[in-house]
């Protein structure tokens, strides 16, 4: 049995403003040992190439215009909304992947880390990140930035607006939530263990989440 077999996401911790404000904000993640050779960053097999082509043709037209209206894809523009996002303005990722489709002509390869997390993501709607697992410390969680803080702890990191919903670890905060990962916490092309971990909203069910992370973490997995 393999590693992706055996082990089974981890719900993460939230803070108690978090929990109180938005109690369906849930957060899973898992580990996963990346098996295939090769860099990170670098050119995707034939089989992940080939699976992008096949959903490329899977999103257009009519589907791409009505993504919006499909009940997951609904709910993360609905939660937008509700932490005072315009999701017309700030794309939900799956909504941002399919316009990029459309204005690209299909999904191209934009290097095999990049490629395994959009898989995942196309399939369930369920948007799947990836850090550097050497990075982590501890289980992750939702909390609020505080004042002064920065993405990461790094005294070079880019600052944060106190308050702003963030995924962090024991140290620091390490992602924005829908947004940018920390610098410090980004996988290198070389990285051989990496924490994946999804998102999900009121009206999501974590059945799609643990499909979306399995996904991914098969495709790492796979020699």
């Amino acid at each position: 049995m393999s590693a992706s077999e055996r082990a089974e996401p981890t719900l993460g911790w939230r803070a108690r403003e978090v929990e109180e404000e938005l109690p369906e904000l849930r957060l899973l993640s898992c580990e996963a040992q990346v098996l295939r050779g090769g860099s990170l960053t670098g050119e995707s097999p034939p089989d992940i190439r080939a699976r992008l082509r096949a959903l490329s043709n899977g999103f257009r037209g009519a589907r791409a215009v009505g993504l919006r209206r499909e009940p997951v894809p609904a709910a993360y523009r609905v939660f937008f909304r509700q932490i005072g996002l315009d999701p017309d303005l700030t794309r939900t990722p799956i909504e941002a992947a399919v316009l990029e489709r459309m204005l690209r002509g299909g999904f191209p390869s934009d290097g095999l880390l990049e490629d395994i997390l959009l898989i995942a993501m196309l399939d369930t709607a369920v948007p799947v990140w990836a850090l550097d697992g050497e990075s982590v410390d501890g289980p992750l969680g939702i909390r609020q930035s505080g004042e002064g803080e920065r993405l990461g702890g790094s005294e070079h990191a880019p600052q944060l607006r106190p308050g702003r919903l963030v995924i962090a670890d024991a140290r620091s905060a390490l992602a924005v939530l829908f947004g940018e990962l920390a610098p410090s916490a980004r996988p290198r092309a070389a990285s051989r263990r990496l924490t994946l971990f999804a998102v999900t909203v009121a009206g999501v069910p974590g059945l799609y989440a643990d499909e979306a992370l399995w996904s991914a973490r098969a495709a790492l997995e796979q020699p």
